[in-house]
């Protein structure tokens, strides 16, 4: 047998030896750990750029005027399928607003609540918490991102243009938006974001139909509309068909006297007090309005976009109705065990959600996409986010002196933005599941 020596040197293990080969390895694995480490998955350096024009405006505010944008640090997105967004409590949120009335420009007055004196601030520190989930906190980076190179349109009324100014200000960390306005009429506005190239628009429709106002006064000296409930508006059906996103919403309007047509002819109407014409109640022409609104942007063929139905939120008015001295003075939120939909709040939600469902079959057949932001139960538990009578000054004359209808910037109304994120960001997961469904659907028919 030949010796090993012969054709092989014998390596000899020196102190130094062993040094040369663990420092490789151990340098190896200490690198990626601190890369690791130091990675940062929201870069918030950067400081959004100022709006192009702004007016100034003299405001107080009992919270301090400077947000960091690196103390919001959104939650994991760990939605479910099984999980309901929209079940839940709301749970404080200490860190909470992410702006204020004086860093916001784009706030209106009568929802300027800080401003106009109200003394409490909690009302602006709570998140909505899903019994079976977490839902992340709005992150304006990641909301770009998605939306980046798209648009989004809002169509509806005060309240629409409401949840608009809301998400403005949640984005100002990130960016301003410059004003591309077709018109000078603050009822239909475009924001664009250049970074970005997102638009933003506001088509304001309080019944999403074709109306007009057929006496000033009416019987309850809050005017007379006449609605064509056969006929889309055509004032935001004609301008959809560029937009990505559509967010459509209307309820507030409809506890007003009206006048109902088809085929430009009279079939009823809702506490007209006129002899000889049916009244009928506040749901029925909430239902067709619904239908045709749902109709016509099925029928729109160069429309591909996502619609979404923000659904009723209701008013929190107590001790009266809004021109009998009701007030929201409340200054924390209800429990789910405190406050149940019911009366009419509850018919108007029924009816808005059945046209829903029947218009989203429709759609799934044809391919396209209807979603629910069910912001009904939660906006429900919210009777301390409205202005109240701190939307003006004392002695302003103005038609809603305690207003319980919108909702303080900052306030609530932001958390709109909480939902519609989570919303675009599991539109994978429901688009595999309307899949789904449409192959149980065509399997049963046949």
């Amino acid at each position: 047998m030949e010796s090993p020596s012969k054709h092989q040197k014998l390596i000899k293990i020196t102190p130094r030896l062993v040094l040369q080969v663990a420092l490789p390895i151990l340098l190896l694995l200490i690198i990626p750990l601190q890369l690791l480490k130091n990675t940062s998955f929201i870069t918030s350096s950067s400081k959004p750029t100022p709006p192009p024009t702004t007016t100034t405006t003299t405001t107080t505010s009992t919270i301090h005027d400077q947000v960091a944008p690196s103390r919001h640090k959104p939650l994991p997105s760990i939605t479910r399928p099984k999980c309901d967004l929209f079940t839940g409590e709301w749970v404080p949120n200490p860190d909470a607003p992410y702006y204020t009335n004086t860093s916001c420009w784009a706030i209106h007055e009568h929802q300027n609540c800080m401003k106009y004196g109200r003394p409490d601030s909690e009302f602006m520190k709570w998140r909505w918490k899903p019994d079976e989930c977490e839902l992340p906190l709005f992150n304006p980076r990641q909301f770009f991102e998605i939306v980046k190179g798209k648009s989004l349109a809002f169509v509806g009324d005060s309240v629409a243009r409401n949840q608009l100014q809301s998400m403005i200000c949640l984005l100002s960390r990130v960016e301003w938006p410059y004003d591309v306005s077709y018109t000078q009429d603050e009822y239909f506005k475009r924001w664009h974001y250049r970074s970005y190239d997102f638009t933003m628009a506001i088509f304001t429709s309080p019944f999403l139909v074709k109306a007009q106002e057929n006496d000033p006064g009416g019987p309850t000296g809050t005017g007379l509309f006449g609605l064509h409930l056969d006929q889309a508006d055509e004032a935001w059906k004609a301008n959809i068909d560029e937009f990505d996103y559509l967010v459509i919403s209307a309820g507030h309007w409809f506890f007003r006297p009206l006048m109902f047509y088809e085929h430009n002819k009279v079939i009823g109407c809702r506490y007209c007090q006129i002899e000889n014409i049916t009244d009928y109640p506040i749901t029925f022409g909430y239902r067709k309005v619904f239908r045709t609104a749902f109709r016509a942007i099925l029928e729109r063929e160069n429309f591909k976009g996502i619609v979404y139905l923000r659904t009723f939120a209701p008013s929190h008015f107590e001790g009266g109705e809004w021109n009998e001295g009701g007030d929201c003075k409340r200054q924390r939120p209800f429990k789910s065990s405190e406050s149940t939909l019911q009366g009419v709040d509850l018919d108007l939600y029924m009816a808005q959600v059945g046209e829903f469902y029947a218009a989203q079959k429709l759609a799934r057949r044809r391919g396209r996409r209807f979603r629910l932001i069910d912001m009904t139960q939660p906006m429900l538990l919210r009777p301390d986010g409205h202005p109240s009578r701190y939307g003006h000054w004392p002695n302003e004359n103005v038609v809603l002196y305690n207003d319980c209808v919108h909702w303080c910037l900052p306030g609530p109304i932001d958390s709109w933005s909480d939902f519609l994120l989570e919303m675009m960001r599991n539109e994978g997961v429901f688009s595999k599941q309307e899949k789904i469904l449409l192959s149980k659907d065509r399997r049963f028919k046949s």
